[in-house]
């Protein structure tokens, strides 16, 4: 306290100078007590000192009074460090990091440099913040000024570069750290195994034990966690091997970071002495080791593991049924996840919208999807707010059955909630639009994506293939090619998929070269399977045998079934032949390769070899997958199956096929007996003909819905050659858009071919020129029809 304060402190009352006391705690006794200490202050005339000014910041950041501290630091003529640093350090420790940021800069500009006290704010302040541009210069003050070697200054600016995923820069720090220890080390070792660095790890291990620095168990946490959460996956495993061998015992903590990695590796073995090792450790109470553990289950395929372990955990928690659900799910076993959740639901769990997304999307990925719309529909009626994850799991149902309103609420959904520009919903909803034949909405959806990634560029032009758009497909592949994006394997099984449904021979091979040739993505089962596809559908089955032939390694059933699927085609016998039987052991159990040789053996008149072929699936236990079609009609989705006379509506259907029928052959049509593959009369096989799923389907949605409504329906098999001429038909004589496909690709629409159909569509959705508001608005109201 200077000589010339003294006469001035004189005249500030003794209650005032015992408030005013050295410690800085003395002034946070009320706030009431700091603004009368500041009043006898500006009455006293002391307020240009700057250590009485620095306190009375102090006091007033104290009760978050950042306004009045600001005025206070204002009004000193010269301010010091120490008046910065008490504001600097209140605002850190209130989280205000960027105003924390702002007073320094202010420091700054009155040539002030900062100390060993303001640096580590000032660096944790740029850490939160993630920014590296000022922690890098604020860096080169401290190292101007000489502090660069203080170690608290060393120790923050270390932990700054870590949360700011600069590893060499945080590495130099470390390399010139007088002082190091077990957590600085430890921070290392994690941010390295983000980066999936296993040989720094390593070194950094061997440098700890040359300096007599022990890992302890927190060390080997961050290093499995780091790999796991980071994806890698077999680092993590081998350093849970390399941390059990050197003899660290492993806690709950380390099995559950490392149990991911052990699932997602299918190391079942491993994961069995994982569980072995907890039980005798009395960590199975624990609610994360085991969902880490019924997950590891799951993901290796140990559907018995996942049900012994949660029946003999104790108590029901959220968590851990959760896991189970998506075990049961992962395994096939969608029912018993329904059974399970059913129960749940009965003892009033707190089901959250992880437990709600994961059965939503079991359900989805295991063929019941209607059911997946009907939990998606209650999750609303309950309460929970689906999220970024819930909207890309339920989607996929909407596109299997083709419940167009169904997706399109969800995207309006999405809108409202401003999900658009996470890429997961995005490609989900490109995915979704082009199942449901509306790929010009893929595309709008596509175009209005803020930041795209390969999943979105993939998903649009596996849209297009699934119409059969090849030319369309090649364009956005050239495109793809002139971003940084590189194409992957995904991408080229686009492309390769669209050459084989138009017959594109030359573009297909050159793609096929291109692929290993240009971008090192060696051919896999499933571009081989395109390949064979390709050649087939070209007429070329010696060819697409002899590529068979030629694989680097063995052809699966996808491979096998294209070719059989070609000699359908083709109605090559022997060929099929040699594919079915080479089906027959890969794939003993499914009955479609039965069904589709003995449909070749029909179209040959080879009546005896089919009664074989039949005769055999029946031994075996085994029938032919009815035909199923679905159709929505307003907010709900109805399944019709192939010559159903139980339906509620047969007696109208038959009618208004009648009525279609007759017309029909006015116009010169007979129906193509040919694709009837039974030994009956001419009769009998029209019967069939007209029997089939998507006509019934078809019809039902005429009848059950306004005059011009549009039609989608779906199909389980592939669509017949007949259906496609009856059901063009049907759109015209009806004037309606009508939309069917398969389980593989758009067949037919409206108006007798797809192009006329998009355009109508993009009459009332042109890209170009559409809003974010206008979308917004067309999908109003659509919301309510869920919840």
């Amino acid at each position: 306290m200077t000589k010339q304060l003294l006469p001035l402190i004189e005249k500030i009352p003794q209650s005032i100078l015992g408030f005013l006391e050295y410690s800085p705690s003395c002034w946070s006794s009320s706030l009431s007590k700091t603004t009368q200490a500041h009043a006898r202050i500006l009455k006293s005339g002391a307020q240009n000192d700057g250590y009485i000014s620095a306190k009375l910041i102090a006091s007033y950041s104290n009760y978050s009074c950042f306004d009045d501290a600001n005025l206070v630091l204002q009004s000193i003529p010269d301010p010091t460090v120490y008046s910065f640093s008490s504001l600097i350090y209140a605002l850190t420790k209130a989280k205000l990091f960027s105003k924390s940021l702002g007073v320094f800069s202010r420091m700054f500009s009155y040539g002030l440099i900062p100390d060993s006290h303001v640096l580590p704010n000032l660096f944790k302040v740029c850490a939160e913040l993630s920014a590296f541009e000022a922690g890098k210069q604020i860096h080169c003050i401290s190292c101007v000024s000489g502090l660069d070697m203080d170690a608290f200054v060393q120790g923050s600016l270390f932990h700054m570069y870590m949360r700011c995923g600069r590893m060499e820069d945080a590495r130099k720090v470390f390399d010139r750290m007088f002082e190091k220890d077990v957590v600085t080390c430890s921070a290392l070792l994690n941010g390295y195994a983000r980066k999936g660095c296993l040989e720094e790890v390593v070194r950094i291990l061997s440098e700890m034990e040359e300096s007599g620095i022990e890992p302890n168990i927190v060390s080997w946490n961050g290093i499995l966690s780091g790999f796991n959460r980071s994806g890698y996956n077999k680092e993590a495993v081998i350093m849970f091997q390399k941390m059990h061998h050197l003899g660290c015992f492993p806690d709950e903590v380390t099995v559950s970071s490392v149990l991911p990695s052990v699932g997602d590796l299918e190391k079942l073995d491993l994961g069995r002495q994982i569980h072995g090792y907890v039980a005798k450790q009395g960590l199975l109470k624990d609610k994360c080791v085991i969902s880490a553990m019924i997950d590891m289950y799951g993901k290796s395929g140990d559907a018995s593991g996942i049900v012994k372990l949660f029946e003999e955990f104790e108590v029901m928690e959220t968590g851990v049924c959760n896991a189970y659900i998506t075990g049961l799910s992962r395994n096939g076993l969608v029912d018993k996840a329904l059974e399970m959740f059913e129960l749940f639901k009965e003892k009033k769990m707190d089901l959250n919208v992880v437990s709600w997304t994961s059965i939503i999307s079991g359900c989805a990925q295991n063929g019941k999807d209607i059911e997946a719309l009907e939990l998606f529909r209650e999750m609303q009626v309950a309460g929970v707010k689906p999220n970024r994850v819930t909207i890309p799991s339920m989607l996929p149902a909407c596109g299997n059955i083709a419940a167009l309103v169904h997706g399109r609420s969800a995207h309006g959904f999405a809108v409202r909630i401003n999900l658009l520009e996470d890429v997961h919903v995005g490609s989900a909803l490109i995915d979704m639009y082009a199942k449901c034949g509306r790929i010009n909405m893929s595309q709008i959806v596509f175009d209005m994506m803020p930041t795209k990634n390969l999943v979105c560029w993939n998903s649009l032009m596996s849209g297009y293939s699934m119409h059969g758009k090849a030319k369309e497909v090649m364009s956005i592949f050239e495109s793809l090619v002139r971003t940084r994006l590189k194409p992957d394997f995904i991408s080229f099984t686009s492309l390769l998929s669209a050459c084989s449904q138009v017959g594109l021979t030359d573009e297909g091979w050159r793609y096929f070269g291109m692929m290993s040739e240009e971008y090192g993505i060696k051919p896999r089962l499933e571009h081989y399977s395109c390949m064979v596809n390709l050649l087939g559908r070209a007429g070329k089955l010696q060819e697409a045998y002899d590529l068979i032939k030629e694989m680097p390694s063995e052809p699966d059933s996808c491979v096998w079934g294209a070719l059989l699927n070609s000699c359908r085609l083709e109605n090559n016998v022997d060929l099929a032949e040699i594919a079915a039987e080479k089906l027959f052991v890969l794939e003993p159990e499914n009955p479609g390769t039965y069904v589709l040789l003995s449909n070749i053996y029909a179209a040959k008149g080879m009546w005896t070899e089919v009664d074989r072929v039949r005769n055999k699936m029946e031994s075996l236990g085994m029938k032919k997958n009815p035909g199923c079609s679905w159709i929505q009609v307003k907010n709900t989705v109805y399944t019709v199956l192939a010559g159903d006379k139980s339906h509620p509506q047969i007696d109208q259907i038959k009618e208004k096929m009648d009525e279609i029928s007759k017309e029909m052959r006015k116009s010169g049509y007979r129906p193509n007996l040919d694709l009837v593959m039974q030994d009956v009369e001419e009769q009998e096989k029209e019967q069939i003909l007209w029997g089939h799923s998507e006509k019934l389907a078809v019809v039902f949605g005429l009848l059950n819905t306004p005059d011009g409504t549009p039609l989608q329906v779906i199909k389980n098999l592939r669509i017949c050659g007949d259906c496609h001429s009856v059901i063009k038909f049907i759109s015209g004589y009806e004037g309606r858009e009508i939309f069917v496909r398969d389980t593989n690709r758009c067949q037919i629409s409206s108006n007798h071919v797809f192009t006329e159909s998009h355009s109508i569509i993009l009459h009332k959705f042109q890209p170009n020129s559409l809003s974010l508001s206008a979308l917004i608005d067309s999908f109003q109201g659509l919301w309510s029809g869920l919840i």
